[in-house]
This record gives structure tokens, C-alpha cells and sequence, in this order.
């Protein structure tokens, strides 16, 4: 059955049953009041009859029923009671709506009582039901008590009560059926929109799918309401922060105070690929609006650990470099190799050996100088590769003859240097593709003492047009079309963000590109980027 059906029924099920236990209650108070109502007027009845003069000397008279009773009935008539018995002191009827009863002797203990000079109300059944009697003593001029006047009215049933109101009960039973189905019918329709259309076991067939696929992420992901409740905590998360037990429901606030995550409730924009420290590790994270039309309904943060992003980012940027620079090393070797082949088919033996030692003491020459001056071999790697395919390319790879790095500056290490640096040397022989020049050159320089660690990378390509050098670091802006991720200078940013250091770069059209950075070797600054 639909949810929107379900809902209508329910919903106008319980009206229904409101208005029924309302009911039963008015129709008890109706028949408490109409009893009191009852008792009252037969007790008037029965002192107005007791009171007069008339039935005062009848009832002492031996046979005064015959002129008593048809007084009494017409008193019954005016009052509107249903019967009335008048009983002289010796208990016999002077009075009774069955005229074979008069001047008969009433053996009921009913009237006892009265006949003790008291007055009160009683019910009992009787043939006609059950009626509501009034007893009051007849007293004589001496207050003697003399005989009893009975007044009876029978109380109506409720079938009868109801008959009473039929006309209201239908009108309100008409309109609470109409406004109620209606009503119902609405908030279901209502209800059924909020969610989507969706019947409730979709929504828990949703909500299964969504709670594996979360838990199934190699990233941790958390998200919150507006009012910063946790909603999502993926089981990534809690391995990677620390956290045990059940935390959904709670404020962010109470189980981590550094996520940072509330903050994006107030943002404008989503954070992307920020390096942050939670529960005292570093993370990257992505942070973004969880939005519902133009309303902020919460938010949400994709993370990983720094170590396996840095990792990813390495692989993304330098694991195509290295085979290109795998395939250049294969080309250039297989060229040397025709060039030594033609020095010994035309016999030049000698010219073949000293080309072998000349090639293989340049390259010695430069690793060497690189290994010395380099105390990391991932990076020493990187830019023997570069130097293949700069040469591959027709670019000269050149470096300063003081290059110097002995040790990472503060809150970095060799992933963040091949990732600058291959993204750099890249960007330059990208730019050096489309350059006119007839010697083109990448210059690379690294100086490092007890304060900072200086980088400088020059190029004479083409250079950055003024038009896009205010955006040459946002998050996917590139230029080298689809070949481009737009990623590359953005993370360079992010890492020099991070360790407090500062970029900047000057370009001229036609004439080449310098990029300056420095990083403290402790850390003791903000960085900035420019």
C-alpha cells in the first residue's frame, strides 16, 4: 500500500477515534446532567405536592384516593413527570398511575426512609426503565408526618439522548469526514513530496546502499546538519581519527573539535584539497555545502591521510615523467648506440671508444654532481629523468653549480619536492614547446642554509600572458588544454601554504618565466603566494 495512502487512513483513523472517545464523554456528561436535571425538578415536584392543602386532607381521609388521584394526575400533566404515588401514613396508595393500585398497601422498602421524616432521591428500574425518584414527607399543620409523595421521572436512553442531537451529530460527522480525509490526504501528499516521492522501503533500500558505500571508502567522510550533528561517519574516519563507538547524532564539537567542517556551513565557496591537522594528523580534505535548493541544510568532508595523498599526487604528476623519461633514456641510448655502430662499421675504432667515455662521463659526471649536492635519491631520480626528456625535447636542463640540499625544511619532505619541482619543470618545458627561441634552457637552483631553503627555476619560453596570471593557482585552471589537469601549481600552492613559505613568480611574453620560492627551515611565518 502506498505511503500516501497509509498516512491518509492513519491519519484519519485517529480523527475518527478522537471523535468517538469525545463522543462516548459528551454523551456521559449529557446523561449525568440530564439525571441531575431529572432529580432536581422530581424533588420540586414532590415538595410542590406535599405543600399543598388539599392533598394534606385527602390523605387522611379513609377513602380520598378517589378525589386525590385524579388531582394528583393532572399535577403529573403540568409537571411533566411520569408518575406520581402518594402514600398516606399506613403506606397505602392514595395515589398511583395503575388505578387498580389505589387503596392498595405498598410493600416496597423504597420509601421507608421517607417515612422517617426524610427526604432524598433514588433510582431503580422499573417496566418503564430507569427513573429518578424524589421521596418527601407530607407533614400536617403540626408537622406530623401523615404520608409520602413519590415523584418519578425515567431517565432517557442513550439512543433516545442521541435523537435529541441527530441533526448535529450528522452535520459533524459530514464535516469531519470531508475535512478529515482532505486534510489527510494533503499532509500525506505533503509528507510524500519531502521525501522525494519515495515509499519508506526505498528510503531504507537507499539507506543501506548509502551506508555500505560509505564504509566501503578508502576516504574518510563525515557529515553534518546546520546545527553541527553529526549525520555520516564512515568507518575510514574513525580508523584514521581515532574514534570508537557510535557517533552519530552528536555534535561535531563534542568529538572533534578541529575538523574545521562547520566552518563551510558559512562558506560561499567549497574548500578543495586543503591540508589540515586533525586529532593531531595531517589530512587533506575536501570540504564542501550539502545544499537543498538555495538553502544550506549541512555539510560535508571527504579526507585522506596527507602520506597516502601525497603519494597519489606524486604517482599523478611524476609516474608519467618517469617513463617518459624511461622511453627518452631508451631513445637517446638507442641513438648513441647507432652512433657508436657507424664509428665501428667505418672502422673508426679508437673515435668509438673515446665517444663510449665521453658519454658515459657525462652522465656519470652528472649524477655524481647531483648526488653529492642532493642528500635524497627520489629527488636525484626525478631530475635525471628530466634532464632525458629535456634532451628528448631539445631543452637543456641546467643547474646551479652550488645546488645544494641537505635536509627538507620544516613540515616537508621528499614528496613535496618532487611534486614541486616535477610540476615546475614540466610547466617549463611545456612552455619552451611553444617558444621560438633556438636555445632553450630550464634553469634550476637550490640554496639551503640555517634559516631558509630558496628555489629558483627560470625558463626563455614563451611566458604567462598578464590576462591569466591572477589565476594561475586556482584549483583546475590550465592552459595546455586537454592535456592538463589543472592541478600541478595549485598543489604547489597548498605546499607552501602548509610550511609557511612564499611563491612568486615574474614572467615577460616571449621572453621566459622565473619562479621563486622559499621555506623556512623552521617553522616560524606564514606563508603567501603571489
Amino acid at each position: 500500500m502506498p505511503i500516501q495512502v497509509k498516512i491518509t487512513l492513519l491519519s484519519f483513523g485517529i480523527v475518527a477515534f478522537s471523535i468517538l472517545i469525545g463522543g462516548i464523554v459528551i454523551l456521559g456528561n449529557l446523561w449525568s446532567s440530564e439525571e441531575d436535571e431529572l432529580g432536581k425538578r422530581s424533588m420540586l415536584t414532590a415538595h410542590t405536592i406535599a405543600e399543598l392543602s388539599s392533598v394534606r386532607e385527602l390523605v387522611l381521609q379513609p377513602e380520598g384516593w378517589k378525589e386525590l388521584n385524579p388531582l394528583i394526575e393532572n399535577l403529573r400533566i403540568i409537571h411533566d413527570a411520569d408518575y406520581i404515588i402518594v402514600l398516606n401514613a399506613n403506606h397505602v396508595r392514595y395515589s398511583h398511575p395503575v388505578y387498580s393500585q389505589l387503596g392498595t398497601l405498598s410493600k416496597s422498602s423504597d420509601e421507608n426512609a421517607a417515612f422517617a421524616e426524610h427526604e432524598y432521591l433514588s433510582k431503580a428500574e422499573g417496566e418503564m426503565g430507569t427513573a429518578i425518584r424524589a421521596f418527601v414527607p407530607i407533614l400536617d399543620e403540626n408537622n406530623k408526618q401523615i404520608g409520602v409523595v413519590l415523584v418519578g421521572n425515567v431517565l432517557p436512553t442513550l439512543s433516545e439522548i442521541m435523537g435529541y442531537f441527530k441533526d448535529d451529530i450528522i452535520l459533524i460527522l459530514l464535516l469531519t469526514l470531508i475535512f478529515g480525509v482532505c486534510g489527510s490526504w494533503l499532509m500525506a501528499k505533503h509528507i510524500k513530496q519531502e521525501t522525494f516521492e519515495l515509499e519508506p522501503h526505498e528510503i531504507s533500500h537507499m539507506l543501506m546502499e548509502r551506508t555500505a558505500a560509505f564504509n566501503a571508502m578508502h576516504e574518510g567522510v563525515i557529515a553534518i546538519d546546520n546545527h553541527e550533528i553529526i549525520t555520516i561517519f564512515n568507518e575510514r574516519a574513525k580508523q584514521m581519527l581515532n574514534i570508537t563507538g557510535d557517533v552519530i547524532g552528536k555534535n561535531i564539537q563534542d568529538v572533534i573539535h578541529d575538523t574545521r567542517l562547520p566552518e563551510v556551513l558559512t562558506l560561499n565557496e567549497p574548500v578543495y584539497n586543503q591540508e589540515i591537522s586533525v586529532q593531531k594528523k595531517n589530512i587533506v580534505s575536501n570540504r564542501v555545502r550539502i545544499m537543498l535548493g538555495d538553502k544550506t541544510i549541512g555539510a560535508v568532508a571527504i579526507f585522506q591521510d596527507r602520506t597516502e595523498v601525497t603519494k597519489l599526487a606524486e604517482e599523478l604528476t611524476s609516474v608519467k615523467a618517469f617513463v617518459e623519461a624511461l622511453r627518452a633514456q631508451n631513445h637517446e641510448h638507442m641513438n648513441k648506440l647507432h652512433t657508436i655502430a657507424g664509428l665501428i662499421q667505418l672502422g673508426n675504432l679508437d673515435e668509438a671508444l673515446n665517444y663510449v667515455f665521453q658519454i658515459t662521463e657525462e652522465r656519470s659526471e652528472l649524477t655524481r654532481f647531483l648526488t653529492k649536492r642532493i642528500h635524497d635519491d627520489n629527488l636525484v631520480g626525478l631530475l635525471l629523468s628530466k634532464v632525458s626528456i629535456g634532451k628528448e625535447l631539445g631543452i637543456e636542463l641546467l643547474f646551479d653549480p652550488n645546488l645544494k640540499l641537505e635536509r627538507f625544511p620544516h613540515d616537508m619532505d621528499h614528496h613535496d619536492f618532487v611534486l614541486m619541482l616535477g610540476n615546475l619543470i614540466e610547466n617549463s618545458y611545456a612552455a619552451l614547446k611553444n617558444s621560438n627561441e633556438e636555445k632553450k634552457q630550464v634553469y634550476l637552483s637550490i640554496h639551503q642554509d640555517e634559516e631558509y631553503c630558496h628555489i629558483v627555476l627560470e625558463d626563455n619560453g614563451c611566458g604567462i600572458p598578464g590576462s591569466i596570471q591572477q589565476s594561475i593557482y586556482e584549483y583546475g585552471f590550465t592552459t595546455k588544454g586537454a592535456e592538463g589537469s589543472g592541478i600541478g601549481l595549485y598543489l604547489i600552492a597548498q605546499i607552501v601554504k602548509k610550511s609557511h613559505g612564499d611563491i612568486s613568480f615574474t614572467s615577460t611574453p616571449n621572453e621566459g618565466t622565473s619562479f621563486f620560492l622559499s621555506f623556512p627551515m623552521n617553522n616560524t611565518k606564514e606563508g603567501s603566494y603571489e
